[in-house]
């Protein structure tokens, strides 16, 4: 992104965005001097940013504990020798200085003010930045506010991240955004922690910047509505929640151990002698590859743009589960996937595809699918959202991020059919339903399902 000019030189503010988990940290430079704001797990891109222009880390901002990532922020402050800064309303306990209302962090020429802005989580805030006139010149949001929309507030409701009811979440939100961001100066710069695709929002522009009085005219959970009524349309349609989240949110609040020393520790395994039985098997590699042979059992989720979020869908936080690729570089990226959303201590061992695999599973007839859809049990692993536009008569819903629990549901008197949008979901659903239904005729109907068309 360009410099944000200031009377005395220049402020670079520098977003990193990584499209898996569509998530946007922030580097803000001034004067030889950085801020990292919700930085990614793996440290070193800030550090390289910093070798680059001669700077010096000097504080992490955490705009609350996250649920869709983990951040390197106690890595980073404990090499460098930056403080971390988040809201006391956090309760983290890793070393930090509090940030809230009142509050500042000076770096370089221009100051960085804490604005306590819960909603999406009851510790969020945003920070805005200051020049050296006392001009408000960006707000960087966290989850907060996205561009075209908001942060959903249904992810503390459980005991384990502080019982916090969507309703009261959605009423304080609705008075952060009025209160705090709506009467911000309408040329105020507008950097939010997600973009498109993220599980925190559900109707995210492609845009990963926008201002305050773009939002204030476009973004619908901006417009005028009563409290009672901004509640209903946020929490109306909202994506499902992750597995993982949960997990995350509390290693957010402790602090993860550093990226490449954990990554270290996965065990890689030579040869499939070595799989427990009774474990989890992801099979990483392509669906045609996977259907051509693999390893009972195993569920094939690709490695793909939404590679950890899917993982962090099917399998558990407490799940041990072993990890396979076709090549070192394949398993590798998968690995460090993995430990971007903290499940690189779950991998119990990881390893190269076997050669010698048994027979995998047959393609379905599209064209007896098209004609006689009634031959088979149809299994739609859609988003409900998705599933109300419906693409077979009598189909049976059941949703990716379930479908390892409610598999047994599914009849087993004729051939299963599984279907999703595009065919990334079915190779996961239909290798989930084959290891839960052993005997059964299981069929992935993969991309034909694109010529399809809905049920009128």
């Amino acid at each position: 992104m360009s410099p944000l000019p200031s009377s005395t030189g220049s402020v670079q503010i520098q977003q990193f965005y990584d499209k898996g988990l569509a998530h946007a940290s922030y580097a803000i430079r001034s004067e030889g001097q950085i801020a990292l704001i919700d930085p990614a797990r793996d440290p070193q891109p800030y550090y390289d940013f910093a070798d680059e222009h001669e700077s010096r880390i000097v504080a992490i901002i955490e705009t609350h504990p996250h649920a869709d990532f983990v951040s390197s922020h106690l890595e980073i402050s404990q090499e460098t020798g930056a403080p971390i800064y988040v809201s006391q309303l956090a309760h983290v306990s890793y070393p930090h200085q509090g940030f809230d209302d009142g509050q500042r962090v000076v770096v370089g020429t221009v100051e960085l003010h804490a604005l306590n802005t819960p909603g999406h989580s009851p510790d969020s805030i945003s920070v805005l930045l200051m020049d050296e006139l006392g001009q408000t010149r960006a707000v960087f949001t966290g989850d907060t506010l996205f561009v075209g929309d908001v942060g959903r507030p249904d992810l503390r409701e459980s005991d384990a991240v502080g019982g916090h009811s969507r309703e009261s979440l959605a009423a304080q939100l609705y008075q952060s955004t009025r209160q705090k961001l709506m009467t911000l100066p309408a040329s105020t710069r507008v950097y939010p922690a997600h973009g498109p695709g993220s599980l925190c929002g559900k109707t995210t522009s492609p845009d990963l910047d926008s201002t305050i009085g773009k939002e204030i005219k476009t973004n619908y959970a901006l417009q005028p509505m009563s409290e009672a009524d901004f509640v209903q349309v946020l929490l109306e349609d909202q994506p499902f929640m992750p597995k993982y989240f949960g997990h995350d949110v509390l290693l957010n609040k402790h602090g993860a151990a550093p990226f490449e020393d954990s990554i270290r520790t996965v065990p890689r395994l030579r040869s499939e002698d070595e799989i427990e039985p009774g474990f989890l098997l992801i099979d990483t590699r392509p669906a045609e590859e996977f259907r051509a042979g693999h390893l009972p059992g195993a569920i094939n989720l690709m490695d793909g743009g939404k590679f950890e979020t899917w993982l962090g869908s099917i399998v558990g936080p407490d799940e041990p589960f072993y990890l396979l690729a076709d090549s070192q570089i394949a398993l590798d990226t998968v690995i460090r996937k993995a430990a971007k959303i903290g499940y690189e201590t779950n991998i119990r061992g990881a390893l190269l595809t076997p050669r010698e695999l048994p027979a995998g599973s047959p393609a379905p007839d599209v064209e007896q699918v098209r004609r006689q859809p009634e031959d088979f049990t149809i299994v739609d692993i859609r988003n409900r959202t998705e599933a109300k536009e419906r693409l077979f008569e009598n189909a049976l819903v059941i949703p990716l991020p379930e479908l390892r629990e409610r598999a047994q549901e599914i009849p087993t008197d004729k051939p299963v059919l599984v279907h999703c949008a595009g065919g990334y979901r079915s190779a996961a659903g239909s290798s989930i339903v084959r290891a839960a239904l052993p005997g059964a005729a299981v069929y992935d109907l993969s991309d034909a399902v694109t010529s399809f068309q809905p049920v009128q």
